[in-house]
Parts: structure tokens; C-alpha cells; sequence
């Protein structure tokens, strides 16, 4: 079982959305976040279940859907790493994701 750890961009990434969503229903907003969460932790078990990011093109790094989100992550030895959560209707820029060394 794979160790789930996330980066600052990811943690701000779910902040925003949540404040986002809440703007207009609080309730909503925690289960979406909920969900999101939900989603990540199951990386544990399966960190290849997601696909190759067609932008970045490299096997490390994929992606998968929650919502209309993309949850981007890279997959180390023991650890699944959440780079960024991105709205899939926004054009995605490989540079904006900050990932770790």
C-alpha cells in the first residue's frame, strides 16, 4: 500500500475549490471535497489505476477524473504524490505543476 502525501499546490488547489463550491452551497462543497478525498485515498491501493497526463507524457505522472476535476499525481516507489487539482474545462499548462524533487 502506497503512502499518500500532498503537495502545497494540491492542498491549495482543494482549499479553493472548496471555498468555491460553498459560495454557493456549504453542504455541497463538503461532500465534492469528500468525494475528491475519497478518490485520492483509494491511489493507496491502485497508484496506476489513473491515466497518463497526454500533456506531460511521462508514465509517472497521470491523472484521474472527479467531477469535471483532474486530480493530477505522480507515482514514486511507495508513495502517490497529489500535484494538482485541476477544472478539466481549463486548458492545462505542464508548467504550472509544481513537481517535488
Amino acid at each position: 500500500m502506497a503512502k499518500i502525501a500532498w503537495t502545497p499546490q494540491a492542498a491549495d488547489d482543494l482549499e479553493a475549490i472548496a471555498e468555491y463550491i460553498a459560495l454557493d452551497s456549504e453542504h455541497y462543497s463538503k461532500l465534492f471535497i469528500i468525494e475528491i478525498v475519497s478518490s485520492v485515498e483509494r491511489l493507496a491501493n491502485l497508484p496506476k489505476r489513473g491515466h497518463v497526463v497526454p500533456e506531460i507524457r511521462r508514465s509517472e505522472i497521470r491523472e484521474i477524473f472527479v467531477g469535471s476535476y483532474r486530480i493530477i499525481y505522480r507515482c514514486r516507489e511507495q508513495t502517490v504524490e497529489i500535484l494538482t487539482i485541476y477544472h478539466g474545462a481549463r486548458l492545462l499548462k505542464p508548467e504550472t505543476i509544481e513537481v517535488p524533487e
